[in-house]
Order: C-alpha cells, then sequence, then structure tokens
C-alpha cells in the first residue's frame, strides 16, 4: 500500500489491519481481538473499534486486507503475461513464491482461515469462502484461455484443472509450514508440469 498522502485516520487503519495479518498469520485468525491487535498496533481498544469495529469485523478485515495484498503481489503481475499457459505458469509461479518467500510465508490466512471455519457458518467464513472461490474460479478461467489459444487439450477441463492445482498449492503449503520441508517447491513444480503435461494438445 502506498503510504504517501494517507490520512492520519488512514494510517492508523492501515497499522491496525498490518498488526490484524501479523497475529492472524502467526496465532490464527481466531487470535484475533481487538485488545490483542490494540496492544500490538499500540493503539486504545476504542481507538481500533471506531475505525475496524467488531471482532467478527476485525477478522474479516484482516483477511481484506491479506487478500489486496495477493492480488497486488501474485494476480496483477500474472495479468501482465500473454493469455493462457504463459498466465497460468506466472500464476503458480508467484503464487508459490508467495507462500515460500513473501508475505505468505508466514501461513496463508485463507488456506488457515478455511481449516478454522470450514464448518463455522458466519461472515468470516463467508469472506473465506470468498476470496478462495474467486481464486479457483479465476484459474479456471486461466485454464479455459489455455484451451482457446490451443495451448491444452479440447477435452481439458478448467474446473477439474483449477481443483487439482489448488490441491498442489495447498500440499506445498502444508509441507513447507509443517514438515519443514525444502523439497516442497520443487515437489509441487514437478506436480505442476505433470498435470499440464497430462492436458497437453495431442
Amino acid at each position: 500500500m502506498e503510504l504517501s498522502g494517507l490520512t492520519k485516520a488512514e494510517l492508523t487503519r492501515a497499522a491496525i489491519l498490518d498488526a490484524a495479518v501479523k497475529m492472524a498469520q502467526e496465532g490464527g485468525l481466531e487470535s484475533l481481538t481487538i485488545g490483542t491487535v490494540a496492544g500490538k498496533a499500540g493503539l486504545s481498544k476504542s481507538g481500533v473499534f471506531s475505525r475496524i469495529g467488531s471482532r467478527e469485523e476485525l477478522q474479516v478485515a484482516a483477511l481484506k486486507e491479506y487478500e489486496r495484498r495477493f492480488i497486488e503481489a501474485v494476480l496483477v503481475p500474472a495479468l501482465r503475461e500473454p493469455r493462457g499457459l504463459p498466465r497460468l505458469r506466472a500464476l503458480m509461479a508467484r503464487w508459490a513464491d508467495w507462500i515460500r518467500g513473501g508475505i505468505g510465508r508466514d501461513g496463508c490466512l485463507f488456506i488457515s482461515g478455511s481449516v478454522e471455519f470450514d464448518d463455522r457458518p458466519g461472515p468470516v467464513r463467508d469472506a473465506v469462502l470468498a476470496g478462495l472461490g474467486e481464486l479457483r474460479r479465476h484459474l479456471a478461467r486461466t485454464v479455459k484461455q489455455a484451451v482457446d489459444e490451443r495451448q491444452l487439450a479440447a477435452d481439458t477441463d478448467p474446473e477439474q484443472v483449477a481443483f487439482e492445482l489448488s490441491a498442489i498449492v495447498y500440499g506445498l503449503h502444508n509441507d513447507l509450514r509443517l514438515f519443514r520441508d525444502e523439497r516442497a517447491l520443487k515437489r509441487a513444480l514437478a506436480a505442476f508440469d505433470r498435470l499440464l503435461g497430462d492436458h497437453g494438445v495431442r
């Protein structure tokens, strides 16, 4: 986020969201409370509440900020690539780098949030579902473009491929975070190449 030109209120909100994202990555979305975020941001509880709202609204706001950063770092640069496979490869490479070396190295809020809130109805689950759902649809659209460009076989199912691509990234996240396996990136990229090879033009 470009900070120059922001008002004091906007800078304060940015500081709150930055603290919330970091805390959520360390301890999950459930770790967020008005009090704990206020302490980390160096503000009063009332200062956080007046700018963000309830604890639930704070959790949703943290997700939205994380999503904004992901779009800026991963999706926007990938969209500069040509339609089809170049764009899909750029998207997967940047997503993997995001998890391994960017802000995502501290944990993906959408992946961890899907575990925390998968069976807990409410605004936080809705926000997780909306973020992951839009990303899955974006993957499917990009795969469809590759089919249209005749870079993938005509009988390729974009939604199935999007599902499998998502599974590769979740596996990468799991092996990096849980197993601390430095081979995880190599394995994820190999799985990606194998998947594309399975759907290559015949």
